[in-house]
């Protein structure tokens, strides 16, 4: 089968991402003719068991160790490693493991494989997973003192650093994949940008500064000679950023009239990310290096600048990934919110810490309450969800809770967390700490992607990481294995709706370069036309994000209504200079000056010139996600309206609530922690822009 989540190779840009996304997840857990040659190594599994609440640490690195070979280092022009001579060989993850009929793993490179050569079309071992796994070895020694993870840190950060390339124009860049035999893979097929793919700044050369970051500040004091040369390493890195990204630093582009950063690596928010998280903890530990410092600042300050949306504007404060799309959000690289609230400390920038906690109280809660960690909105939630995903939502809610002192947001990363534990679509265990293996994804209808490769390992590793350095978390995480309902952000198509002056187009792509067309049909309606959409009734007031295709030059707007009250208008024109975007215009979800009232069940926009209606995006005032488990059932509930609410939600008889809730900054508020008490009104209530937790407790 075609690697699921394969598109995380396609690092040249988030296009290639998100144009392949759709095609990529729809094979997630079923057979394909693509199915790359399998290695010879297996792995037997343990049965797959739930989770249960317990004081043994989560984190099983057993699965990962299988995934690790040896790989000899061979001495080439512009590579070499510490201690090469004495040393020979290191060791690399393998990129994927396929699971067998019998529960065993077997372990996949990337791509096809020769039978004549024994080589893979990418490679056997790659640049982003090498990295991340030393961080996972990192964090792992440092937390427990464990000696093997100490002496696998090392050998993969000497395995990583023989990849970067160390002399000639592109000292301090990464090539991606290596063979099995050691030889490396400059040029993988297919065609990866950049190519060489050491010839400029990407993914993997981010997430070689996050390794050498944290290895530097790990090994420091325990081996300073080794710590010297991943400085010396991290200097490269940093030098080589220097001249291609940060040479823009305080330059902006234009993206659809909107100001952009012009100084993020390969234009992405989630690449940098990854090095801010590196270079946080390199200059926590090396706070006299003024070069790293200055990086980490412009860095950060670039992420942070990729915020957006607020409480009732999509997409609802999250950090965008990408520069060149104001409408795509995605959970792959979104390390964003933990970046900046683990930089703003060490920077001593409060300032920068409004994007994560933005991120965190507004974003994420909306995330969860829309179905969970989707990988992509684009600009419609409903894509595959994946461990990439669910970590980032985990680490960056542990971060900002720290950084901000919102212990708040430790409920909500009990719910995110609680997928890897059975909270999730298919309502089974998606990590199993008796064996230390992941699954590879879940679609959208339940599907598993049994699979354990490199890149889910070691994202649910990270997580059970945070877990087990936060026993609080942990057990409220371990007591959620079950999601009992959401209710959230839906969309209504345009096509299905009644149409008057207009008709539906189904474009080739549903890719627009920028985006993702719902359904892959709109309605293009003529000036005068009308379109008239059904949606189901609900109990409460829902705010209506009408998603339009807005063309750069002034041209009108478009009226809503729903029986004879105006919501509001949106713009047909007026987007603005195109800039670095991929197309002209943006397909964007507007807000609406009023609110769909409760009961009502239709939309009309009426077209005051030519204009591309995808759908609407639906928001109740008060969004929910339900989960139950061990530990009794609890829910989140999540505001989007601009005043306090009130919900009144039942309460079976020998039950009362308790609850506390969380302002739009994470803050408790009143009553406090300490004052909550067992309410047996019923009712719930809800700070604008904030959250409330409650759990159902037996008199």
């Amino acid at each position: 089968m075609t690697p699921p989540l394969a598109y995380a190779r396609l690092k040249s840009a988030p296009v290639a991402v998100v144009a392949t996304l759709s095609m990529l997840l729809a094979g997630a857990g079923v057979a394909s003719a693509t199915q790359p040659a399998q290695a010879t190594v297996t792995q037997a599994a343990a049965s797959q068991a739930p989770a249960t609440a317990s004081q043994a640490p989560l984190t099983n690195l057993s699965h990962l160790n299988f995934l690790l070979d040896t790989v000899p280092l061979h001495p080439v022009d512009g590579h070499t490693t510490y201690q090469i001579g004495e040393h020979p060989a290191a060791q690399a993850p393998w990129t994927y493991a396929n699971k067998n009929a019998d529960g065993s793993y077997t372990r996949v490179g990337g791509g096809s494989k020769d039978p004549a050569t024994g080589n893979w079309s990418q490679g056997a071992f790659n640049a982003d997973d090498i990295a991340r796994t030393a961080v996972v070895y990192l964090r792992h020694w440092q937390q427990t003192g464990d000696a093997s993870s100490r002496t696998r840190a090392f050998d993969m950060l000497r395995e990583l650093t023989y990849l970067q390339t160390s002399s000639g124009p592109n000292a301090g860049n990464v090539v991606l994949w290596q063979q099995a035999d050691g030889t490396l893979t400059p040029s993988a097929k297919p065609v990866e940008l950049p190519d060489p793919s050491d010839s400029a700044e990407s993914y993997w050369l981010a997430r070689t500064v996050w390794a050498l970051g944290e290895g530097y500040a790990a090994f420091k004091s325990a081996d300073p000679q080794f710590a010297a040369f991943l400085q010396s390493r991290l200097d490269l890195a940093v030098g080589s950023l220097n001249k291609q990204s940060l040479a823009k630093y305080g330059k902006y582009d234009v993206a659809d009239g909107a100001k952009v950063p012009a100084w993020l690596i390969t234009g992405g928010a989630d690449a940098s990310a990854e090095a801010v998280l590196g270079l946080s903890a390199y200059s926590k530990a090396a706070p006299d290096d003024g070069a790293a410092a200055t990086a980490l600042s412009q860095l950060t300050e670039g992420v942070a600048g990729m915020s957006s949306g607020s409480v009732q504007q999509w997409p609802f404060g999250a950090i965008l990934p990408w520069n060149q799309s104001r409408t795509l959000w995605h959970a792959w690289g979104g390390m964003a919110a933990a970046a900046v609230a683990n930089a703003s400390s060490v920077l001593h920038r409060p300032d920068l810490l409004t994007a994560a906690v933005k991120d965190s109280v507004q974003f994420t809660p909306q995330l969860l309450a829309a179905g969970g960690p989707d990988n992509a909105w684009s600009p419609t939630p409903g894509e595959a969800q994946i461990a990439y995903g669910v970590d980032s939502r985990v680490e960056g809610l542990v971060a900002t809770a720290k950084a901000a002192n919102a212990p708040g947001l430790l409920d909500v990363a009990a719910v995110a967390a609680g997928w890897y534990f059975g909270a999730n679509r298919s309502g089974r265990p998606a990590y199993n700490p008796a064996t230390g293996t992941a699954i590879d994804g879940i679609e959208t209808d339940g599907r598993v992607n049994p699979n354990s490769g490199a890149e889910s390992t070691i994202h649910t590793l990270l997580s059970m990481l945070a877990l087990d350095a936060n026993p609080e978390l942990k057990a409220k995480a371990l007591g959620i294995s079950s999601t009992v309902g959401t209710d959230g952000l839906k969309v209504a198509e345009a096509e299905t709706g009644t149409i008057t002056g207009g008709a539906v187009v189904k474009p080739a792509s549903a890719w627009t370069g920028e985006a993702n067309w719902s359904g892959g049909a709109y309605v293009a309606l003529n000036a005068g036309g009308t379109l008239k959409i059904t949606v189901p009734v609900s109990d409460q007031a829902r705010n209506a994000y009408p998603i339009v295709n807005q063309r750069p030059e002034a041209a009108g707007t478009t009226s809503w209504t729903s029986g004879s009250t105006l919501l509001g208008t949106t713009p047909n024109g007026g987007a603005g200079e195109q800039g670095i975007t991929a197309a002209p215009g943006k397909l964007f979800p507007f807000s609406l000056d009023h609110a769909l009232p409760a009961g009502q069940d239709t939309l009309t926009a009426k077209a005051g010139s030519d204009v591309s209606v995808d759908g609407v995006l639906l928001q109740p005032q008060i969004s929910s996600v339900s989960v139950s488990g061990s530990a009794g059932q609890s829910t989140l509930y999540i505001s989007a309206a601009s005043g306090s609410t009130d919900r009144k939600v039942y309460m079976p008889q020998g039950f009362h609530l308790s609850q506390q809730a969380f302002d739009a900054s994470g803050q408790p508020v009143a009553p406090g922690p300490d004052q909550t008490g067992a309410d047996h009104s019923g009712r719930v209530t809800v700070a604008p822009g904030g959250f409330t937790w409650v759990t159902l407790v037996r008199n």
